[in-house]
């Protein structure tokens, strides 16, 4: 039914995330706090199982994605440098897609977790371990599940993108796996949706100040006409919209890591030093001039 009607499932998808923004933050919490890590549990797990069960063809697996990232079987036509080109160009875009890395985005979640040690260092580490995670782990487990497969999968433009991923694990596990596959992209993009919501919410309220709540309700109704025009617009219009403006939020937030770049050097060294000496890591905004009146002190309370 959604794929001759596709208006339907952005009827379905509004129906379903407009309690959830109008709810608050609180309830967003609830939400993703439930699904996002029994989703990605799960399919990690049959990821990996996939792969050790078929742990003998992994070197092989390995030398094909190798041998495309690196464009080693088109340098015999003459087109390596376009193929290298073509790798890093789709390498960084759905990088990006993967792990968020240097968007500015994934530090609204990070800014309001609890961290232990309590030290602004430690959340960065575990943001690092994400993107290892999300890049190295998951998305190769992922392309090794549909190289292993067989060759005959790759042949054809009928094949792509999640099509692929559902027939690649539906030869290894049975049909089922295609029905999981679809199940876990759904909660994938519901989660997506709500949390990159949450994020715009919080920066709309600080930039907004007193007006804040009109424009916190133009944004949701901006949200909600969104989620239907991602629904019955077309695959290619989606992906070049997403990576423009992915590329605009990258660049203005490069620029304000490297401005940044000195206080977050000191806050590593501070950790570091706190480490060595054999001490917890504690974070003191006091010991910082440049963050003086800049720190929340209720989000960064003294330890004694």
């Amino acid at each position: 039914v959604f794929m001759h009607f596709p208006w339907a499932m952005g009827l379905v998808l509004m129906a379903v995330i407009t309690p959830i923004i109008f709810g608050g933050l609180k309830s967003i919490a609830k939400v993703a706090e439930l699904v996002v890590p029994l989703m990605a549990l799960l399919y990690l797990l049959l990821a990996l199982t996939v792969v050790a069960l078929n742990i003998s063809d992994l070197p092989a697996a390995f030398m094909t994605i190798i041998k495309s990232a690196f464009g080693l079987e088109q340098a015999a036509g003459g087109a390596m440098g376009y193929a290298i080109s073509q790798a890093i160009m789709n390498g960084i875009q759905r990088g990006l897609f993967s792990n968020e890395a240097g968007m500015g985005s994934a530090p609204n979640a990070a800014a309001t977790a609890s961290t232990q040690p309590d030290h602004p260092a430690a959340q960065g580490f575990i943001q690092m371990l994400g993107v290892f995670l999300d890049t190295l782990v998951i998305c190769t487990a992922t392309a090794a599940i549909i190289i292993m497969a067989g060759p005959e999968l790759l042949a054809g433009e009928e094949n792509n993108g999640i099509q692929l991923t559902q027939i690649a694990l539906s030869s290894h596990v049975g049909d089922w796996g295609g029905m999981f596959i679809a199940v876990a992209i759904l909660l994938f993009a519901f989660t997506s949706v709500i949390a990159n919501y949450s994020y715009g919410e919080s920066n709309i309220e600080y930039l907004a100040g007193r007006r804040a709540p009109i424009a916190v309700l133009i944004y949701r109704l901006a949200v909600l006409g969104m989620v239907m025009v991602g629904s019955v617009a077309s695959l290619g219009a989606i992906w070049n919209f997403a990576d423009l403006s992915m590329g605009m939020m990258a660049v203005i937030n490069l620029v304000a890591i490297l401005l940044l770049s000195p206080i977050a050097f000191a806050l590593f060294r501070d950790y570091d030093a706190q480490l060595k000496a054999g001490q917890e890591p504690v974070f003191d905004p006091s010991k910082f001039p440049k963050l003086v009146n800049k720190v929340d002190p209720s989000a960064w309370p003294k330890r004694k």
